[in-house]
């Protein structure tokens, strides 16, 4: 299913690529400008539409299909809608948020949600199933976890907006996101009481492939760029596929260490700057390896992927306390990285 996955994906592609290009739907950093862009030619976007077609359609033919399933895709393809116009029109980041949180309100509607997590100060698990608000639909009565579904929107938003911050080079997102869905799907062979029918672990894999497919045409020297819709695609999908696979929340926060410490940072620092967090600059981690470093655009690639890779290897044998643990050694690296890098700028000056 990956292969499958990843041969829709390089296969349909150069379509896409094609079809932008002729309606001249391009990134052109010299028409508009910002500091935040690394690539200097006009490029074009659409690399989510090349991931959820694979995805949706891999899904159809190998997956049995099932309300998990259908609630997954819909919310997939809205966000693949959504960064389709933000391809064309760059549309406001306060609408991709909400979008987003529309995104994650359905599948946790369908009853996807973190019911538990592990306690990391001993055995057993932290339940999450309170309080309970019973409300009535078309005469039946639903019953909501509040604090569970709380939970489980506000990780999977939190990963659809990191991960869109860790896509400023050739490669960078397709190869990490990759790494990080085998992983997850690894774990999810580990645990026996799927939720679903589908089988998780076939997901994670179909996914995983999806974007191997895209890293074909974005590695450098990019054809195509992942956009809005790529970006947030793979931050709703890991964090979807990390509930279902049995709250795997530390184990996949463990594989995208790197992403998430850059985006806790770059958020702390915009508001202590007194600017809105959404709003792109030139103060993400790739960019001052690049910028500081002289690293080029392959080596910064290659190094997410490597990380992602470590990292994702020594959460197969790491305990929650353990994931914890090596989660916040690497937070803490990147944090001293980015301190000393604004320091030495500031220096310069």
């Amino acid at each position: 299913m990956l292969a499958i996955s990843g041969l829709i994906a390089a296969g349909c592609a150069p379509f896409v690529i094609r079809w932008y290009t002729k309606h001249n739907w391009l990134d052109d950093p010299q028409k508009e400008p910002h500091l935040k862009k690394t690539h200097h030619l006009p490029v074009p976007r659409g690399g989510g539409i090349v991931v959820f077609l694979s995805i949706l359609l891999t899904s159809l033919v190998f997956l049995q299909i099932d309300s998990y399933l259908v609630a997954i895709l819909f919310g997939a393809g809205l966000l693949t809608l959504v960064g389709v116009i933000d391809d064309i029109k760059d549309i406001h980041p306060a609408i991709r948020l909400g979008t987003g949180l529309l995104a994650s309100l359905i599948v946790v509607t369908a009853g996807i949600g973190i019911a538990y997590i592990s306690n990391p100060f001993g055995s057993g698990v932290i339940h999450l199933n309170f309080p309970i608000w019973e409300i009535m639909v078309f005469g039946q009565t639903h019953a909501i976890w509040v604090l569970s579904s709380l939970f489980a929107i506000f990780f999977i938003n939190w990963n659809m907006n990191i991960l869109n911050w860790s896509k400023g080079v050739d490669g960078q997102l397709p190869g990490f996101v990759s790494i990080a869905a085998i992983f997850i799907g690894l774990l999810s062979l580990r645990f026996q009481d799927d939720p679903t029918t589908f089988n998780t672990a076939h997901l994670s894999f179909i996914v995983a492939g999806a974007y191997l497919g895209l890293l074909v045409w974005n590695w450098y020297p990019q054809k195509m760029m992942p956009g809005y819709g790529a970006g947030s695609l793979a931050g709703f999908f890991l964090s979807v596929l990390a509930i279902l696979s049995g709250a795997k929340v530390a184990a996949t926060l463990m594989v995208l260490a790197l992403p998430t410490a850059d985006g806790i940072f770059t958020i702390t620092r915009r508001i202590l700057a007194g600017k809105s967090p959404l709003w792109g600059d030139r103060g993400h981690l790739h960019h001052k390896l690049m910028d500081l470093l002289g690293w080029g655009k392959r080596r910064i690639a290659i190094f997410y992927w490597l990380v992602s890779l470590l990292l994702g290897i020594i959460s197969l044998f790491l305990g929650t306390t353990g994931k914890i643990i090596v989660f916040g050694l690497v937070v803490l690296f990147v944090f001293w990285f980015l301190i000393w890098a604004k320091t030495y700028s500031l220096k310069k000056k």
